[in-house]
């Protein structure tokens, strides 16, 4: 029920159907690419976003979840509330997360998360979602 809420942009704000905001934090997530994590995969819907990715190794241990996500929200949440000329809290604090810990597992991921706005009814295939994005495109489109 909560998921088909956030799925259709029913509950909470939209902030993330700005052009604008969309795009500033496809550019953040970009951005820490082969920095702090392997991103593979990612879905900007209007009121959360779905990543898959690696976190990079630091030293002998992998980068820790919360540092990355600390600085990928307090970063694009700045920028958004520049961008939309308000002020306070952009992201919820939690995040959920989830170890992948297959193959299998991460292709149903990937598959998921690229028709996040399918399901939602933005699209009719994932290709069309200006906000989609998946490293090996080739091999997806097939799909």
């Amino acid at each position: 029920m909560l998921e088909a809420c956030l799925d259709r942009a029913t509950e909470g704000p939209t902030w993330l159907s700005n052009y604008a905001v969309a795009d500033l934090v496809a550019e953040a997530l970009h951005y820490r690419d082969a920095k702090q994590y392997r991103l593979d995969t990612f879905s900007i819907m209007p009121n959360h976003v779905h990543a898959v990715f690696a976190p990079l190794m630091k030293g002998a241990v992998p980068q820790s979840l919360s540092s990355i996500m600390h600085s990928l929200k307090r970063n694009t949440a700045k920028r958004a509330n520049e961008v939309l000329q308000r002020s306070g809290t952009f992201w919820e604090h939690e995040t959920f997360d989830h170890y992948i810990r297959s193959r299998e597992e991460w292709k149903r991921t990937v598959r998921y998360v690229l028709n996040n706005p399918v399901k939602a009814g933005f699209v009719k295939r994932w290709q069309e979602w200006p906000w989609n994005y998946v490293r090996d495109r080739k091999s997806w489109d097939a799909s």
